[in-house]
């Protein structure tokens, strides 16, 4: 099928490329009007911090993620100063649609207001700088506004640059990997322009999602850093096959792209589908922001095999065999013995010696992920931002001078079920015992009750309760103190039948999204697992094979999470890469980072083995099928894994901690994988299992619906 439809490219090649440059010029207008379509919001639909924030924005006017917070140092300012100041925040906050001041409080020298909008995160955004010129407009020069809206407005600017100065980074990188394996040849520009044609149609396709769901900030720089990778990855794979095709010169060169794709896009094929199965997963969550990754990334691998299916073999067919001969470089790959070379080397070492090998691997192994059990989680955090950033900055002093959770207070929101009942002696009784109650506990700094706006609704039927914590939103006491109200003290709480009681704030809503995510998340790991066994087993024909992919690749996600602790959470090689150390790991990124890593990381399995299971259908023996395979494909594979890590380096070296966080850990992952894992692990289990490796029983090739491998004679063909 493949043949056939690589024929058909290669007679419609100017078709193929005239229309992958439409997708790359509607990628282009796409990218342009993205960013104002996505957020950074982690409400977590159904659960109890989404029902008492629906309650707060309905009968409150109060709306979490559209509210602004004007933060003024004044000094040692007088009482009629303080209230001059609040009247000149109201009066910038009518600049904005829908603004009013909801709640204001001067302590310790700084004035705090609340600004409430009935916008949206996405739509309360662009307000930032119209607040922000409304307040110098009426005197207050000083002021400066945070708050979820100002936060992502800020952090929009900074995204992109980081994404403008990775991409420079990667491209320059992989240039001269590029340069260093092919030689310098017209062949090298091959990979980027698949790669910006993957780019572009993969933003186009976002830019559609974001009108109807859901999409988080990060998503331009996660998908157009990894396509970038991915993409350069599978060209290359496909351009060294075909170098190897094509240096045949009774071949046509015709014939060595459908060969070509026959062979190295077939296994490019198989690799994109196990990357879209891990990612894939990722829609069975039930919260938007890990959904809205998912569905980016997965759009990701997808367009990556279209242009490697369509786009690659057209430009192939026109480089032809002067395409890809080298010029004045040669490269690392051109006319050599790979029989001769190191990989054939090192594969012949670990085959003599396969127990002491895989001994002395899963030790290293071991060391490298024993950190993974220190792995703590935050929804996110507050201060790991870029500080010179005016929200930030905000941030930092109401911080410093009142307390870290002031402008992030947890909400008991309190239904008693009919109107004029928060008034009622019976309710002001329990809602004082409750809140007494509440302030023995010592993570607790303050909490505030009263019968008037903003803690009780116009229709008497709601109440609130502020409950202020003593650390940031994210933390780990944060947290623990949400868990405590919830199990201990509002079961507890004596109000008359039928009230409900809901705890909302940032806090909740953090809580929400972790439980969530990890209530789903050994689910995902148990599919997407299932489901790359059945796609492997089947390609590889071999359901030993299939089993240690899989296992494999749970060892480089383990040791992906190990380094990832080691690093943020314990500072080493913090300094030299410039990243933030904190004590937790942003909740979304250990998700997405299984998900990515385990369809990267059987990428290079797929390569490997593919080549071994070539070998071995050739009538090699095992070993020798395990020497070759390794010794053909380990360098250009390596070759893939630094380059895919050049283009990750644009997260690394970015400003946000979550980004750093996940670049971090797919590129120590990759990194490992294809070295440690894939290098010698891989070949040492398969030496070991012999013939076993090649076993396909008729019962499960015809529930694969594939031809049966039966397993060898004992001794044949070792």
């Amino acid at each position: 099928m493949l043949e056939r439809w690589t024929e058909a490219v290669v007679r419609r090649r100017n078709v193929v490329i005239g229309a992958w440059l439409l997708v790359i010029v509607l990628g282009l207008l796409a990218s342009t009007g993205l960013s104002s379509l996505l957020s950074t919001s982690l409400s977590v639909p159904g659960t109890d911090s989404a029902r008492a924030d629906a309650i707060l924005k309905t009968h409150f006017g109060e709306n979490v993620e559209g509210t602004f917070t004007v933060v003024l140092p004044f000094g040692n300012a007088s009482s009629r100063q303080i209230a001059g100041f609040e009247a000149r925040i109201a009066r910038a906050a009518r600049s904005v649609p829908t603004g009013k001041v909801t709640q204001h409080k001067a302590l310790f020298g700084v004035l705090y207001a609340n600004v409430a909008t009935s916008l949206d995160l996405g739509q309360a955004a662009p307000y930032t700088p119209t607040l922000r010129k409304a307040l110098k407009s009426n005197g207050l020069a000083t002021a400066m506004v945070t708050g979820p809206p100002a936060l992502q407005h800020d952090l929009t600017p900074v995204l992109s640059g980081d994404l403008h100065r990775g991409e420079v980074l990667a491209i320059v990188l992989a240039l001269a990997l590029l340069i260093a394996v092919l030689g310098l040849c017209w062949a090298v520009a091959v990979p980027f322009v698949v790669a910006a044609a993957t780019i572009s149609a993969a933003i186009a396709v976002v830019f559609v999602l974001a009108h109807h769901f859901l999409m988080v900030l990060y998503i331009p720089n996660v998908v157009e850093l990894i396509a970038l990778g991915l993409a350069i990855d599978y060209s290359l794979l496909i351009v060294h096959r075909f170098r190897h095709e094509v240096s045949d010169e009774r071949v046509s060169v015709e014939r060595a792209v459908v060969a070509t794709m026959n062979t190295a896009g077939r296994t490019v094929v198989l690799s994109g589908a196990t990357v879209a199965i891990g990612l894939a997963t990722l829609l069975l969550i039930p919260v938007p922001f890990v959904r809205s990754l998912g569905a980016a990334g997965l759009v990701v691998p997808v367009v990556a095999l279209l242009a490697a299916v369509t786009l690659q073999p057209a430009l192939l067919s026109i480089l032809g065999r002067r395409g890809v001969r080298p010029m004045a470089i040669n490269g690392l790959m051109a006319g050599r013995d790979v029989l001769g070379g190191r990989w054939a080397a090192v594969a012949r070492r670990v085959v003599a010696h396969p127990r002491r090998t895989l001994a002395a691997s899963l030790a290293v192994l071991a060391l490298m992920g024993v950190s993974a059990f220190w792995l703590q989680l935050t929804p996110g955090s507050t201060s790991a931002i870029p500080q010179d950033l005016e929200s930030a900055r905000a941030l930092t002093l109401v911080s410093q001078r009142v307390g870290p959770a002031v402008v992030t207070p947890n909400q008991v929101v309190i239904d008693l079920g009919a109107p004029h009942r928060a008034l009622g002696a019976s309710a002001r009784a329990s809602t004082l015992a409750l809140a007494v109650s509440i302030l023995h506990i010592p993570e607790v700094f303050a909490v505030a009750i009263d019968t008037t706006a903003p803690f009780v609704d116009p229709t008497g039927r709601y109440e609130q309760v502020y409950v202020i914590g003593r650390h940031e939103f994210g933390a780990e006491e944060s947290q623990r103190l949400v868990r405590q109200l919830r199990a201990d003290y509002i079961p507890r709480a004596r109000f008359v039948h039928p009230t409900t009681i809901y705890v909302g704030g940032a806090a909740a809503q953090g809580v929400d999204f972790l439980d969530t995510v990890y209530g789903a998340f050994i689910w995902i790991v148990l599919v997407a697992l299932a489901l790359a066994f059945v796609v492997l087993a089947r390609a590889f024909r071999s359901l030993a094979l299939a089993l240690v992919a899989v296992v494999l690749d749970l060892v480089s996600v383990g040791v992906a999470y190990g380094l990832l602790v080691l690093c943020f959470r314990f500072g080493v090689g913090s300094a030299l890469l410039g990243t933030y150390q904190v004590g937790q790991i942003e909740g979304w990124v250990p998700v997405f980072l299984f998900a990515m890593l385990f369809g990267l990381s059987m990428d290079y399995e797929v390569f490997i083995v593919a080549r071994m299971r070539e070998s071995y259908d050739a009538g090699a023996g095992t070993n020798e099928s395990i020497v070759d395979g390794v010794a053909r494909t380990g360098g250009v594979v390596s070759a893939a894994a630094v380059i895919l890590v050049g283009a990750l380096s644009g997260l690394i070296f970015g400003h946000i901690a979550g980004l750093q966080e996940l670049g971090v850990g797919l590129a120590l992952g990759i990194l490992v994988d294809a070295t440690i894992v894939r290098g010698l692990v891989l070949p040492s289990v398969m030496t070991l299992l012999g013939r076993w490796n090649w076993w396909l029983p008729p019962w499960s090739a015809r529930l694969l619906r594939t031809k049966a491998s039966p397993l060898a004679e004992r001794g044949a063909r070792p």
